[in-house]
């Protein structure tokens, strides 16, 4: 049989073959998984889809929903997640109008932030719902607060003494155990930090114990830490190669031959204890995913430098500047995080220190002093140290915007410009802005 298309017929053809490709475009987002984090003052869940997608959010009352539909999409399997912050529970399901309607069980009424974020270096496509409950008083903070009534808290730093059990980490020319040492040095830090005022060492293993890397963030986040600083005493291939390094994670791989080799190093350790890495990979671009939308990074940055420069006057520092690296441990996606090479076991003169008693203490004690700079200098709402704190300034870095500096100090972009008299939101490199405090 022999069909002949005439013009119109010709254009009604090719306006049914674009509207169909158009509706299986629609349909063919997918939601590989969700995931849920406690923010202390608002609820983050992500999820992870194949594409973008078109989407709503309504909240329902008694009890408390908050219901997102994704239209045309579905999931390759049931969405499951255990209970976080004021989320209780998750059901998804297919509308008849063809919408993925995803509803989320809620312990309270919140208020919905959402935003689609496209792929990225490890990033997929993820849609990000950010759940501030109705009784929070700004969606803007997403700093914690002390409750009503109540004492200010101590700041919470969490110190990780790197390897431990059966992964004894580097060995010096001497003998001498990695895992030993930074357990050392992480116990006189942490006798410290408790003789601090406004301040709480939490110590991720105190014995020689061997944990998983992902164990030891996912830890200090449990124990609620400001700040999370994995101690380590590495190696090199060269004996002469000496002084501390700092490190914070590299969206991007090492920063140079040294960094890559040290991370590698680290991240094989895992291995040590019979735990694969190979299924941590929809994990990692999760958390990478949640580093890349937060302060996070910047506050690692910030208390970085401020430890690197504080070890630079107590001794030789192996660079100047701030190391990026992979290392697993730095991954937490809620928590500041550095990882401090304490020196190089592998030279024989930096092993001799590490052994001493008295070079460790002077160690713990300019770590120390760089932990102090860093939360006196911005320290968290409803924190001791906040009530305490001296009036705090701030230098404009090149390129800073007046919203990151609010961001970076837990403050608004209003209360800046009234706290300095600005006109409007532009600031000069070098002028020294007042920040606001809560005390």
């Amino acid at each position: 049989m022999t069909i002949n298309f005439n013009a119109s017929s010709k254009i009604a053809v090719i306006a049914a073959l674009l509207m169909f490709s158009i509706c299986a475009f629609a349909q063919s987002a997918k939601v590989k998984s969700v995931r849920l984090w406690d923010k202390r003052e608002y609820t983050r869940a992500v999820l992870e889809l194949t594409e973008t997608a078109e989407y709503k959010v309504f909240s329902l009352e008694n009890p408390s929903r908050l219901v997102l539909d994704i239209k045309g999409a579905r999931t390759l399997k049931m969405l499951s997640a255990g209970a976080k912050g004021v989320v209780s529970g998750i059901r998804s399901g297919q509308t008849e109008s063809g919408q993925l309607r995803i509803v989320f069980d809620l312990n309270e009424s919140v208020r919905p932030k959402t935003f689609m974020l496209t792929p990225g270096g490890t990033r997929k496509f993820s849609l990000v719902l950010d759940l501030y409950p109705q009784s929070s008083s700004s969606v803007a903070t997403a700093m914690p607060s002390a409750p009503v009534g109540k004492s200010p808290r101590e700041v919470v730093i969490a110190i990780d003494a790197g390897h431990g059990g059966i992964d004894p980490g580097a060995i010096g020319p001497k003998g001498t155990y990695e895992k030993s040492v930074t357990l050392a040095v992480a116990r006189a830090l942490g006798n410290r930090i408790n003789n601090e005022p406004g301040m709480k060492a939490f110590l991720v293993r105190d014995s020689d114990d061997y944990i998983a890397l992902d164990q030891r963030y996912e830890s200090a986040r449990e124990a609620k830490a400001d700040l999370f600083i994995s101690i380590h005493a590495d190696a090199f291939t060269l004996a002469s190669v000496r002084g501390s390094s700092v490190f914070i994670l590299s969206q991007r791989g090492a920063s140079n031959e040294a960094a890559g080799y040290l991370a590698d190093r680290e991240n094989r350790s895992d291995l040590v204890g019979g735990v694969s890495l190979n299924d941590k990979d929809s994990s990692l671009a999760a958390v990478l995913l949640d580093l890349s939308l937060g302060a996070t990074l910047e506050a690692s940055s910030v208390a970085a430098d401020s430890v690197l420069k504080s070890l630079g006057k107590f001794g030789k520092t192996h660079k100047r500047y701030i190391e990026r690296a992979n290392f697993v441990v730095l991954r937490s996606p809620d928590v500041p995080s550095m990882l401090i090479e304490t020196g190089f076991i592998s030279n024989p003169e930096e092993e001799k220190n590490l052994n001493s008693a008295k070079h460790r203490g002077r160690l713990a004690d300019a770590i120390l002093d760089g932990v102090r700079a860093y939360f006196y200098a911005a320290p968290p709402p409803g924190t001791w140290i906040a009530k305490h704190a001296r009036s705090k300034q701030h230098t404009v870095g090149a390129g800073e915007t007046l919203s990151e500096i609010a961001s970076r100090h837990g403050t608004s972009v209003s209360r800046i410009r009234a706290a300095n008299n600005l006109a409007d939101d532009i600031v000069r490199t070098g002028a020294t802005l007042k920040i606001p405090t809560d005390s």
